[in-house]
């Protein structure tokens, strides 16, 4: 469907560092993905939020067609740095004409956000949570696609005053009850930790002292230390490590206790 990235750091990084120099970094994830379920090009627009210094709102570039074709990107990921990013590749669902605007990442006041997946049975699945909805975020919305409406029920919860993590897993849930098979991997960032969920698709991170904290679709090198999330797990991380928790359905009873796991050791986070 699509591939995204996110990271936090204790500081300044240049956004080709992680997106464009990795051998197999976000750019070249655009046309060989190596841990892709389901598509296989990921040429239907793409996009990247960071945060200067000093300022909580993201800026973002997006565009409608594949990062490749897009000369202006390779400069700019060179000099921008930034301590968080949010970015994305996009293999579209259903074809549509929203292009930009159904690009991630979505943005909000201080937030950033991607969907990587697909609602089963859109639109019709969701008409009851769309419906709930108040009526001005509706008429907001960026795109006329999935994404742009999971991003809106997320967004919700965080204006409720939800914390990031239950904002995405009470919308992961949620949608999922109401459209089953749904792939719902969700990224999040407010330029000072990331929160991510793994349901239907692959996730990654990559954590440890003096590299930025990654949560990635998929890692961008051959580094020992990548660790892969399993799936229905909710992870929110920080400069400092991560932390993971199990994401359990809407109607299963609640799961173990949340676990913890810190930059360093490498040790795989329990399921």
């Amino acid at each position: 469907m699509c591939r995204h990235i996110a990271w936090a750091a204790d500081r300044p990084v240049a956004l080709g560092d992680l997106l464009v120099a990795p051998a197999h970094g976000l750019y070249r994830q655009s046309w060989a993905p190596r841990r892709q379920r389901y598509g296989t090009v990921n040429a239907d627009g793409f996009g990247v939020g960071w945060y200067a210094d000093g300022d909580p709102v993201p800026a973002r570039y997006r565009r409608a067609g594949p990062v490749w074709a897009d000369p202006s990107f390779a400069d700019l990921a060179r000099v921008v740095r930034s301590r968080s990013a949010l970015a994305a590749v996009r293999d579209a669902t259903l074809p549509g004409a929203d292009g930009e605007a159904a690009a991630a990442p979505f943005a909000a006041g201080t937030w950033l956000f991607s969907h990587n997946g697909a609602v089963g049975g859109w639109p019709a699945s969701v008409a009851a949570l769309a419906a709930a909805l108040p009526p001005a975020d509706l008429l907001s919305l960026e795109a006329r696609n999935d994404s742009a409406l999971v991003w809106a029920l997320a967004l919700h919860r965080l204006r409720r005053g939800e914390a990031p993590g239950d904002a995405l897993a009470g919308t992961v849930r949620e949608v999922a009850a109401a459209a089953p098979g749904s792939r719902l991997n969700l990224l999040l960032t407010d330029g000072a930790g990331v929160a991510a969920t793994a349901w239907g698709d692959s996730l990654w991170y990559l954590a440890g002292p003096g590299r930025p904290t990654v949560v990635a679709s998929e890692p961008y090198d051959d580094d020992p230390g990548w660790r892969e999330v399993p799936d229905r797990t909710l992870l929110t991380a920080t400069a400092d490590g991560v932390t993971t928790s199990p994401l359990a359905p809407l109607t299963a009873p609640a799961g173990p206790a949340r676990s913890t796991e810190p930059a360093e050791p490498y040790e795989e986070s329990p399921a």
